[in-house]
Order: structure tokens, then sequence, then C-alpha cells
């Protein structure tokens, strides 16, 4: 890790630190777009896209939503959200090849499990941006057990945890419109933005 990340790290956990429940998490909008298409801006903008959709999809949720599953052996709207927070812890220790290793997770709260997950978001996507050019070559999806350890290319952290996330949070936008609570008609994933 070089200096550069060393000091995003830091600025990214006072950040995160520093939201209460007054505040809004990130991904109330879209970040501005980078000046240029360098690998990790490109891949930084992608988690943007996944930060400004879960932030919608899961904006407002009720309890009878979060409880909400459409049969007995699927997982409730509150059962996704663990995974793909799960899934986002994932994401920021692959850009900082940390070992994902199974843990009993603290029981969060539905605002703090999205603010939690919101700002994994954003880190990855500071981390990736951070970047230098040849860094994606060195980023490793690492699973770290009793029986042994395996390591991926980060080419599987796209077509894994990040495209499930997408593909998840729509899965919340769907349930959460079978409960009678519909995602915000106003939001322009295009534009990354509210509409007038």
């Amino acid at each position: 890790m070089n200096m550069k990340h060393i000091i995003l790290l830091i600025s990214i956990v006072m950040t995160s630190s520093a939201y209460s429940q007054d505040q809004t998490p990130p991904y109330h909008q879209i970040p501005d777009y980078p000046a240029d298409y360098s690998a990790g801006n490109v891949m930084g903008r992608l988690v943007d896209g996944l930060g400004f959709r879960y932030y919608w999809a899961t904006e407002g949720l009720r309890d009878e939503d979060l409880k909400f599953r459409p049969t007995e052996e699927s997982r409730s709207i509150e059962e996704t959200m663990d995974h793909i927070y799960g899934l986002t812890l994932t994401m920021v220790n692959a850009i900082q090849s940390i070992p994902n290793v199974r843990r009993d997770r603290t029981p969060m709260s539905y605002e703090e499990k999205r603010t939690a997950t919101l700002t994994n978001i954003q880190k990855a996507s500071e981390l990736l941006k951070a970047g230098q050019p040849n860094d994606m070559e060195k980023y490793q999806v690492i699973f770290k057990r009793d029986d042994g350890q395996s390591e991926y290319p980060f080419w599987n952290m796209i077509n894994g945890p990040i495209a499930d996330a997408i593909w998840h949070t729509g899965q919340v936008v769907s349930l959460r419109r079978t409960s009678g609570n519909p995602f915000n008609s106003k939001v322009s994933v295009f534009n990354g933005r509210l509409r007038d």
C-alpha cells in the first residue's frame, strides 16, 4: 500500500465516522465523473453507480418492507441488504489485498447497515480512483478459511461481488415494489440525480 492509499484511508475513516443519524450517507447523487478514463477511474465510476442505485433502493424502507419476502424460501429485503453489505466488505478488502475471513458480524440497525454499506462503496470507489495505472494487476480477492487460503485476480471481483451487488440491489427495488413501497420515480440512474 502506497502513501497515497494510506492518506486516503485515513480521510475515509474520518469521514465515515463523522456520519450521524442527522446526516445523509453518501450517494444521494452520483459524484462528478473523473477527468480521465484510467482503469481505476472507470472501475470507481462503476462502483459509484452501485452506490447511487443502492442509496435509492434502500431509502425510506419501512419495517414491513425489511421483513418482506415473496416466498418462504426467498431472502427478505433485510437479508438481501446483509448480503450486499458483505459483498461491499469483500470489495474494499480486495482493493487492499486484505484476506476475507468469515466472522460473526455485530447486529446493526437498518440505518447503520445502510450507512455502513454506502460508506464501504464510497471507500472502494475512492481507493480505486486513487490507484496507480498498474494497481489493478496487484489487487487480489483473498478468501481465508480454516483449511487454507484461495486467491483470485481482480477480474473475479468485477464479475463476482461488484456485479452481484448490482444484481441484488435490483432485487431490493423489485421486492420493495411488491411490498407496496416503490422506488422513488424521480430517480434518474442515467444522470445520477433526482429529476425535478
